[in-house]
């Protein structure tokens, strides 16, 4: 296995922040650098043992979905700004392929979260309420079920290690304005329906996925961060889905599940992952770049 980036280490740059997988430097004072690290979480805790490959694939994969809604919607990518101009030949070789220097744009504080699948959260809500970030539902759908169309279920962007909380449209018009809200609305279920056409007929289901927008000076909306990831999203195998089970996913499931068996309360620090399960996670994600995108696997 090629050797994993646990933590990038760029002193040509200041350091702005360390999320659970991407590291931001700051290019000047109109772009940053995000190097996306094989750092794998989970029950929000870094977990120490990073997924070889992890974060190129993340980046590959986001980039992938930004060329293909070009026309739609643009994006922070910054295709004239180069990594040679800005880091030592040994920084380069560290954040190779999974490092993008990007325009510095003001994120929209709302997790605009769309779902064509009742799973997770959304699951959750229905069986308590009949509705989804109060979105009513019709009665008798169960679990995994395919909603009679998509919607649109936004999550209020909680502090840096903090859960985000879901919120309804109204909370969200009142939070961003209305006009602003409607757009973010209109524009997700656009891209999601759009990305799930293009995932079935390659045999993936899109039961859910969360997009992140910015706006530039003049308000226009940009597409950032990550794009319909396994990180972000949640895929399935159309033929192992049926209504009634949760059906395994093309993410951290892998990992998730081999926890659960383990002594462990769920702090920091997580267990010491085993070498099986570290393969196994890689190639998961391996697979579902290689289906969404025509990539050979490497």
């Amino acid at each position: 296995m090629n050797a994993a980036l646990h933590q990038s280490e760029i002193t040509s740059l200041p350091l702005v922040h360390r999320g659970k997988v991407r590291d931001i430097y700051a290019v000047g004072q109109q772009h940053l650098l995000i190097v996306t690290t094989d750092r794998l979480s989970a029950f929000d805790v870094i977990l120490p043992r990073p997924v070889p490959g992890k974060g190129e694939v993340l980046t590959r994969v986001t980039e992938f979905w930004m060329r293909h809604f070009a026309t739609q919607v643009p994006n922070q990518m910054a295709p004239d700004m180069h990594l040679a101009d800005w880091l030592t030949a040994d920084e380069r070789r560290q954040v190779e392929g999974r490092g993008a220097i990007v325009r510095r744009l003001r994120a929209v504080p709302v997790e605009c979260v769309a779902r064509g699948y009742l799973i997770g959260s959304g699951w959750k809500d229905y069986l308590a309420s009949g509705s989804v970030c109060g979105i009513g539902l019709p009665a008798g759908l169960r679990m995994a079920s395919q909603l009679p169309q998509p919607i649109f279920t936004p999550a209020d962007k909680a502090p840096v290690g903090q859960h985000d909380e879901n919120i309804d449209f109204a909370q969200t018009c009142r939070r961003l304005g209305q006009p602003l809200a409607e757009r973010l609305r209109d524009l997700t279920l656009r891209l999601y329906q759009e990305a799930a056409r293009h995932a079935l007929a390659r045999g993936i289901i899109v039961a859910d996925t969360k997009f992140e927008f910015g706006q530039d000076d003049a308000g226009q909306l940009h597409l950032i961060d990550e794009v319909l990831t396994p990180d972000s999203s949640r895929f399935w195998d159309a033929q192992g889905w049926r209504e009634g089970i949760s059906p395994p996913s093309f993410d951290k499931q892998i990992v998730r599940d081999w926890l659960e068996d383990q002594p462990w309360d769920k702090r920091a620090p997580g267990p010491w992952l085993p070498d099986d399960i570290i393969e196994r996670t890689a190639a998961r994600y391996r697979e579902v770049e290689q289906r969404l995108t025509g990539r050979a696997a490497t």
